[in-house]
């Protein structure tokens, strides 16, 4: 138990030290913004919730740390007729004003070939979401829930009014470039989030030497450190082709002759 709360206190600090993807308003979503507070986390945490869920508990506790933060309510679950129509985050006030927060933290590869703009080009790691579709979600789906009927009529229960409530997203990522890339442009969102870069099998022949890690899901969270479980280059081959056929991109950690340590996503599908 003792070595699951040191696990758990390294993903705390590296979510922590995660950047926000944006520091001002970005297509009307405004940035909830708190600087990090490192403190020892004290926290019963189920490690067989998915990733997200994870990481809204460490929002949680992060607020919590915050003398200006009162959390009122969370993960509110808004129904019609027993169907949801979608969960609200957070409800907090923080120096005493009334906020809804959504909460997010993702994992993104720049893609040139997607789209025409810089909010475009950042897909995940399988191709499956976009940074676009997510803020779509967000602006249409998400926040607008708050002024549902159904919410509404929910919220006064609690005794609470859903229009004096401002909307704000607590949006935190990785970003990752493809291997011998300059970095895109930056003009909206947060250079500070490139940690690492994304290859195919076919791109790491230079990397014979390295030795490699891939951690679990949960361990995406962690800053890069050297006493892991690292696999040779022709180990590290096998677990990959498997990865392939799967369609799935894992993130791993590479560790050079030098001892220098690097991040990546290994990607299945053809790189531009």
């Amino acid at each position: 138990m003792q070595q699951n709360s040191k696990e758990i206190q390294k993903r705390y600090e590296g979510f922590l030290q995660t950047p926000f993807l944006w520091t001002t308003t970005l297509h009307g979503l405004k940035p909830f913004l708190c600087a990090p507070k490192f403190t020892k986390i004290n926290l019963e945490i189920d490690e067989n919730q998915r990733l997200g869920k994870y990481i809204e508990r460490f929002v949680s506790f992060e607020f919590q740390q915050q003398e200006s933060i009162n959390i009122i309510a969370e993960n509110i679950q808004i129904q019609q007729d027993k169907l949801t129509l979608g969960e609200l985050d957070c409800l907090l006030y923080k120096d005493s004003k009334p906020y809804h927060i959504e909460i997010v933290y993702k994992f993104y590869l720049y893609d040139a070939t997607v789209g025409t703009t810089e909010i475009a080009h950042w897909i995940g790691p399988n191709r499956k979401d976009s940074l676009q579709e997510k803020i779509t979600k967000l602006s249409q789906k998400q926040l607008p829930l708050l002024y549902s009927k159904e919410a509404t009529s929910y919220l006064k229960t609690l005794g609470l009014d859903n229009t004096q409530w401002e909307q704000q997203v607590y949006f935190k990522a990785q970003l990752f470039v493809p291997l011998d890339s300059k970095l895109p442009e930056f003009k909206l969102l947060n250079e500070d989030c490139v940690v690492g870069f994304y290859a195919k099998t076919t791109q790491l022949k230079r990397y014979q030497k390295a030795k490699f890690y891939i951690p679990n899901k949960k361990d995406w969270l962690l800053i890069l450190h050297p006493q892991v479980s690292w696999i040779s280059y022709e180990d590290f081959m096998q677990k990959a082709v498997e990865y392939e056929h799967q369609k799935y991109a894992p993130l791993c950690w590479l560790k050079s002759e030098t001892g220098e340590l690097q991040k990546f996503f290994l990607v299945w599908w053809d790189t531009a």
